[in-house]
């Protein structure tokens, strides 16, 4: 399956906008978390600032959202993980509301009270959960739910490398093999589990490979491409759709920034983001599209123009929105 010049210029522009909503997150996210505007003593006041608690920030890994979901539906469910923004953009959800909530105001998605690893946004059928491994049994639901109603809409697990060790991630796969459900289990895999390195906790070098043991098919994309993840996820998308089951597909992604933003990734060895942006994916796409002449200077500056101007719409909505009423702390707990 060939992306067409539509999907190609999609996933330019979403990876460019995914790329600026995570830049600019990391800047703002450190406002009032560092010193001297902290209290003494402390190196990093995780509670500081407009963007209080964790941030796990996804730049370098664009292609394995946009290269899946250019692909969906709005019918299509998506479930995320704890790293979700770049699924949550590229699956369409708002900006301004998505922004709102990060910051904790009355107007985002959960009126401020679930913060960036707990998105939901029911009409753009998305949502994600900061437990490791927790995306797949809800995308298994979504997928029995389409199957039983007759619809072909299917369902995206995403997860990371981390997860596949979970004993969830057998357990989804073997329900879905077993009842042929239109689930696709997009695994990305960024070399570490926090700060683990995949060789010293998964015994396999692809987790592609334990499909088999289900008796569906497992794909490696070896590479943090766009194009390869498209060509992939439209298979898995086409064979869900006909009824035939799920996938399960690993892509080799990079992540530029750290696990959480403050980590101070002693983990990795000197050097390696630098090396790993020699090969940045939006670059790739866009001397892509440059060669099928798709793309010039007037078209990349207005795509970039188009893309600024929404993020710094969505970062002043939130910084300018409510906060919620102390008295509305107990309501919508549950629906």
């Amino acid at each position: 399956m060939k992306a067409t010049a539509e999907h190609m210029l999609w996933m330019y522009e979403k990876m460019i906008e995914i790329r600026e909503y995570e830049e600019t997150m990391a800047k703002v996210y450190l406002e009032g978390k560092l010193p001297p505007k902290i209290q003494k003593g402390l190196a990093f006041d995780i509670g500081g600032g407009p963007v209080p608690g964790e941030m796990h920030l996804a730049a370098g890994q664009e292609p394995v959202a946009v290269g899946v979901c250019v692909h969906l539906r709005d019918t299509d469910t998506v479930v995320g993980a704890h790293r979700p923004h770049h699924f949550a953009i590229a699956k369409g959800v708002p900006l301004n509301p998505m922004t709102a909530e990060m910051f904790g105001k009355a107007t985002g998605l959960g009126r401020g009270k679930g913060g960036h690893m707990h998105l939901f946004d029911p009409a753009h059928k998305f949502s994600c959960s900061g437990i490791v491994g927790a995306s797949m049994p809800p995308a298994c639901g979504a997928a029995l739910a389409a199957k039983k109603r007759g619809t072909d809409a299917v369902a995206v697990a995403f997860f990371g490398e981390g997860a596949a060790n979970q004993g969830v991630f057998h357990e989804s796969l073997n329900l879905a093999a077993l009842w042929k459900l239109p689930v696709i289990f997009i695994c990305e895999d960024n070399k570490y589990a926090i700060s683990v390195e995949k060789t010293a906790s998964t015994a396999i070098p692809s987790n592609a490979d334990r499909a088999v043991a289900y008796g569906i098919p497992g794909q490696l994309v070896p590479q943090n491409d766009a194009l390869l993840v498209y060509e992939a996820a439209g298979a898995a998308v086409a064979r869900a759709r006909r009824g035939e089951g799920p996938t399960l597909i690993e892509v080799k992604t990079d992540r530029y920034l750290g696990h959480f933003q403050g980590d101070p990734e002693t983990y990795r060895p000197a050097g390696e983001v630098a090396e790993l942006r020699k090969n940045d994916p939006i670059t790739r796409l866009g001397t892509q599209l440059r060669a099928q002449r798709l793309l010039d200077d007037a078209r990349d500056e207005a795509i970039r123009s188009r893309v600024g101007a929404r993020i710094s719409v969505a970062y002043d909505y939130a910084r300018t929105s409510p906060y919620p009423k102390p008295e509305d702390a107990l309501n919508h707990v549950f629906n």
